[in-house]
C-alpha cells in the first residue's frame, strides 16, 4: 500500500539563468507533495544539505527559502533553523470550514457550468473504486480523492474560488491525506463522492451545495475530534 511522504523527495537542479526560480518552483513542488501533518513528517530543513542535493550554492537557495517564507510555506527562524509551517488545530478547523463554503459554492455552479466532460471525469475519479477495494489502494484513492474535489473547484470556473482555495490546498490537501485512511472515512468518501456527482448530472444545485458542504463538514468534524496537532 503506498502511504503519504513524510519527508521532502528532491533532485537536483541543472543550471538555468534564474536558480531562485527553479531552487523555489522545486522546493514548493516537494513541500506541496508532502504529508506535512503526519506524525513523523520532518518539518526541518536543512539548507546545507537541500544545496546539495539540489546541486546549487546557498544563495538562490537562501533567495528561494526567503520567498516561501513570504508565502507562509516556510517559516526562518535565526539560530534555530528553517522549518515548514504546520497550521494550529484551531486554524486547520477555519480553513477546512472556509474550504466547505467555497466548496460547496463552486459545486453549486458547476451544476449549470460542467459539460458533460467534466461530469464524466468526475465519475472517473470515483468508479475507479469499490468501497470494497478501496482498502487495498489506499494511497490511490487518497490522491484521488484530492484530485475530485480540485475538479469540482475548477467545474465551478470561478476564478476567484480557485484563486483563494488555492492557498489553503496545502494545508487541506495535507489533512486530508492524514486522515483519509482514519475511522473508514475512505468508504464513507466514495459514497458521499457518487451522490455528488449524480446530483451534479441532474443538475441539481441546492443538492449538489448542500452535500458538498456537508462531506468537508465531516472532515471538519473528524479533525476536531480525533487529530491532534498542537
Amino acid at each position: 500500500m503506498q502511504m503519504p511522504r513524510t519527508s521532502l523527495e528532491i533532485a537536483p537542479i541543472a543550471e538555468t539563468i534564474s536558480l531562485k526560480a527553479r531552487a523555489h518552483a522545486a522546493l514548493k513542488s516537494a513541500i506541496m507533495k508532502m504529508n506535512i501533518y503526519a506524525p513523523d513528517a520532518e518539518l526541518r530543513l536543512d539548507e546545507r544539505d537541500m544545496s546539495l542535493r539540489f546541486g546549487i550554492s546557498r544563495t538562490p537557495l537562501r533567495e528561494a527559502l526567503a520567498q516561501l517564507e513570504q508565502e507562509g510555506l516556510v517559516r526562518i527562524a535565526p539560530r534555530r533553523g528553517i522549518f515548514i509551517v504546520r497550521k494550529t488545530k484551531a486554524e486547520i478547523l477555519d480553513m477546512i470550514t472556509v474550504w466547505a463554503a467555497l466548496e460547496s459554492m463552486a459545486a453549486r455552479l458547476a451544476a449549470s457550468t460542467a459539460g458533460p466532460d467534466g461530469i464524466a471525469g468526475l465519475n472517473a475519479l470515483v468508479d475507479d473504486f469499490s468501497t470494497d477495494a478501496v482498502a487495498t489502494r489506499m494511497g490511490e484513492y487518497s490522491d484521488s480523492n484530492i484530485r475530485f474535489h480540485q475538479s469540482i473547484i475548477g467545474l465551478g470556473r470561478n476564478p476567484l474560488i480557485a484563486d483563494i482555495t488555492d492557498g489553503l490546498f496545502l494545508h487541506v490537501r495535507a489533512i486530508r491525506q492524514r486522515t483519509i485512511f482514519e475511522d473508514d472515512r475512505a468508504r464513507r468518501s466514495i459514497a458521499d463522492h457518487k451522490a455528488i456527482v449524480a446530483a451534479l448530472g441532474a443538475r441539481d444545485a441546492d443538492l449538489a451545495e448542500r452535500l458538498v458542504r456537508e462531506h468537508t463538514l465531516k472532515l471538519r468534524d473528524h479533525v476536531a475530534r480525533n487529530v491532534n496537532l498542537d
